[in-house]
């Protein structure tokens, strides 16, 4: 598996987000790099625990620069932490993961 450098976040003030998970894809496209399943999860879940995804809370309440390098911390520790057999579990009882081996598989 190819290692990929954490990159080190820069203090771009035009950075707009209103939930994590566009702030992880504007972090996808800026540094051409992946995030980790574990990671993708964990601001999926920072986002559904508003109990409204429409509502913008992050950009309001963390600034962009910072928020940036919060994904860069969780992303540091699940790519050094995280176990083989933790996401493979993981990856099993995902129904989209099911959706697209079956396609595949087809």
């Amino acid at each position: 598996m190819k290692q990929l450098p954490i990159p080190s976040p820069c203090n771009d003030h035009s950075i707009r987000f209103r939930t994590w998970q566009k702030m992880a894809e504007f972090v996808k496209k800026k540094y051409e790099q992946p995030l980790h399943y574990l990671t993708n999860i964990q601001l999926k879940q920072w986002d559904e625990s508003t109990g409204d995804e429409n509502r913008p809370i992050a950009g309001n309440i963390i600034h962009p620069s910072k928020a940036e390098a919060i994904i860069w911390g969780v992303e540091e520790f699940n790519r050094k932490c995280s176990s083989h057999l933790y996401l493979a579990k993981l990856w099993h009882s995902d129904p989209k993961y099911r959706d697209f081996v079956d396609l595949v598989n087809s």
